[in-house]
């Protein structure tokens, strides 16, 4: 153990490493309702400002951030997955710029609107990708908050989607069938390539499609407790953080 900080955020939830000219930062989503940008050391440059204190949202509505996302031109935005389902975008400076989504059953709705990244494999199309868990898919919006498309998931809560190379990775928290029955231990890891089609599910039944459309995704084997969040490293080894797991340590899946 080097050192801490931070403990000034006791609901923290995800921390976004960004590289601001040659700069690294971090973003911190704390579910008590903060967003707060620092430095790797834990010094506090700026922190966004608050929906409802703003007028953003109206007093009745919740604000739990759970991630956030910068694009290439420093805008920033803030996943409200555990609060009032929008993602807000801010630009540079903390100044709010839009809100879109919110709760509800509509294509551009999101039902725990757990993550959000930029999605820049296609460097002439950079979108949005944002996940609605409730809805088992990640929604593809345009950086201006338009709606594009949905991937349909199906049967799989997926979390926060994670870009490496041409690849998409999500952990499962839970799967529907282990959701439906109320099976405490669940989930599996879900890989996608850059077609949206699903190519693996370590842990979790073998994607199939039929007439192009994916079938009911399951888990297979009990090896994950709610995979919560995946990262990739250099080699392309998977490291899998769980959620509610009788804290135990991230699972490491070697490649093979």
């Amino acid at each position: 153990m080097l050192g801490t900080w931070g403990h000034e955020f006791p609901s923290g939830h995800v921390l976004t490493l960004f590289d601001e000219g040659g700069e690294e930062v971090l973003f911190i989503s704390d579910n008590g309702g903060r967003v707060v940008k620092t430095t790797l050391d834990g010094k506090l440059l700026m922190e966004l400002p608050h929906p409802v204190k703003e007028g953003i949202y109206d007093e009745k509505m919740n604000y739990k951030p759970t991630e956030t996302a910068i694009a290439p031109n420093g805008d920033i935005y803030v996943a409200d997955g555990y609060g009032s389902q929008y993602i807000l975008q801010f630009s540079s400076r903390g100044e709010f710029i839009r809100k879109f989504g919110g709760p509800g059953e509509g294509d551009d709705k999101f039902s725990t609107a757990h993550g959000v990244c930029i999605d820049a494999r296609d460097k002439n199309n950079i979108t949005l990708l944002c996940t609605s868990r409730g809805h088992n898919s990640f929604k593809r919006f345009t950086l201006d908050g338009k709606y594009l498309s949905t991937i349909f998931l199906p049967g799989a809560f997926v979390c926060r989607p994670v870009i490496d190379d041409d690849n998409l990775y999500a952990g499962v928290c839970w799967s529907r069938l282990r959701y439906l029955n109320q099976t405490p231990n669940s989930g599996f890891v879900t890989i996608l390539d850059k077609h949206d089609k699903v190519v693996s599910n370590p842990g979790g039944t073998k994607p199939v499609y039929v007439k192009g459309e994916l079938q009911l995704m399951v888990q297979d084997q009990p090896i994950f407790n709610h995979c919560h969040d995946v990262c990739i490293d250099n080699d392309k080894n998977i490291y899998v953080c769980q959620w509610n797991a009788n804290k135990t340590y991230p699972v490491k899946l070697e490649r093979v």
